[in-house]
């Protein structure tokens, strides 16, 4: 049975300080919760190691908002999958709609990515969808489907299976937008279809989906209710323990 997973996705936010309260703040509150979802916080790398002495990881996991595609080297700035493994997380984010349109990370760039996230026994999770441009064009489920191809779909079914996806309707990303419940729950079922004919029911039905655009406690609920909606990738509401409090608890 695939996992519901709420994460959050902090991007460029919080002093180290700032982080590692934030993080107690969401480790203490779990405490108290039956939560009926794993619960994952992806941190700035200078957070990481500071972080993961102080979350309890049978409760909390811990991730990246990236990772490099070269293991070592003289690339000035990057850090690389063994780096971030070091630090004790065990998730990355891949292919955010952020990576690809201000640092130009392509598909190819990606499958280098991927790869030695998964070498380095770091769960992917992978980022996928459209503009408003796309969406709008009628060209949005072709678009998802291509980048899912082109990036992912030289992994055999047993790495793949390794993969959370999630589904960022661009459009929505920061603007205060909302993919509606039936549009969400339209591409992820799109997306699970996809990934069944190429890898067959089983690890279709076994892949975790979630919902990357403008999640909020208000809306999180009716989206999680989709049967192919498996959570959220949290932006904003993320940056505060009691909102993203009131999107774990949405399960």
């Amino acid at each position: 049975m695939r996992k519901n997973i709420v994460a959050g996705n902090w991007k460029m936010n919080t002093t180290l300080p700032e982080g590692v309260a934030l993080a107690k703040a969401v480790n203490d509150a779990l405490k108290g919760v039956d939560a009926k979802c794993d619960v994952i916080i992806a941190a700035p790398f200078t957070h990481l190691a500071s972080i993961n002495e102080v979350i309890d990881k049978s409760k909390l996991g811990l991730g990246a908002e990236n990772c490099a595609d070269h293991v070592s080297g003289a690339y000035t700035g990057e850090v690389s999958a063994p780096m971030v493994a070091s630090t004790g997380a065990n998730y990355v984010i891949l292919g955010h709609s952020e990576r690809r349109q201000y640092y130009g990370e392509t598909s190819e760039t990606l499958k280098e990515k991927v790869n030695l996230a998964l070498a380095n026994n770091l769960t992917p999770i992978f980022c996928i969808g459209e503009v408003l441009e796309e969406r709008e064009n009628g060209t949005y489920l072709d678009v998802v489907k291509t980048q899912i191809e082109d990036a992912l779909f030289g992994l055999s079914a047993d790495d793949f299976s390794k993969l959370i996806l999630a589904y960022e309707p661009v459009w929505a990303i920061g603007t205060g937008k909302t993919a509606t419940d039936d549009q969400a729950e339209e591409m992820h079922a799109f997306i699970r279809n996809v990934i069944a004919g190429k890898y067959g029911n089983e690890v279709a039905e076994n892949t975790s989906i979630l919902y990357g655009g403008s999640c909020k406690p208000s809306n999180a609920k009716a989206l999680f209710a989709k049967p192919n909606v498996d959570g959220g990738l949290i932006g904003g509401a993320s940056l505060d323990a009691e909102s993203f409090m009131g999107i774990v608890t949405a399960f």
